[in-house]
């Protein structure tokens, strides 16, 4: 089979000529469009590693979560991989969330929970709260992270069945 613009070898030329210029121009822009990600990201307290930094802004909150209804462990040592830790990190498994980073920077719950690699996807989100000190917050999971506050998560997977919850049957005398 001869593929459109390659019967003469006039044409073939130019259609081979086209492509690896296509290529060529396809490879700079991913490259260039790379460095610049990396330039801007560079100071990003929530893509770099704080090993080796100077950091001033230091706050610590605790976390309670649930899921379905039941009390869910938060791990020790979220944010620790591979020889890098995190700017949002835990210590232990007692819920204490710590945050570092160079100067003071607008953490959020949910910046923690994106470290962490919480299945936030997998939750129905019209159902899932966020308590602060005791109080719902109405911006969820972009609450912001303040020093020494408490709060709650209750979250609800998509996949839950909630008729478990409810007993229809008349109470036992």
């Amino acid at each position: 089979m001869i593929w459109p613009g390659m019967g003469d070898p006039a044409k073939r030329k130019q259609t081979i000529r086209f492509l690896l210029i296509t290529a060529a121009i396809g490879a700079i822009v991913f490259l260039g469009a790379q460095g610049v990600v990396s330039q801007l990201s560079k100071n990003d307290p929530l893509k770099n590693c704080i090993d080796k930094r100077d950091t001033n802004y230091k706050i610590s909150a605790t976390l309670e979560l649930f899921v379905d209804g039941k009390k869910a462990d938060i791990p020790a040592k979220i944010g620790f991989e591979e020889g890098c830790q995190r700017s949002l990190y835990t210590l232990s498994n007692d819920g204490t969330i710590y945050a570092e980073w160079d100067e003071e920077y607008p953490f959020q719950i949910g910046h923690f929970l994106w470290i962490w690699d919480f299945p936030l996807r997998d939750m129905d989100q019209s159902k899932s709260k966020i308590y602060v000190n005791g109080m719902l917050s109405d911006d969820f999971t972009s609450a912001p992270l303040v020093d020494g506050y408490h709060y709650k998560a209750e979250f609800t997977s998509k996949a839950y069945d909630s008729s478990k919850d409810t007993d229809f049957l008349p109470p036992e005398s």
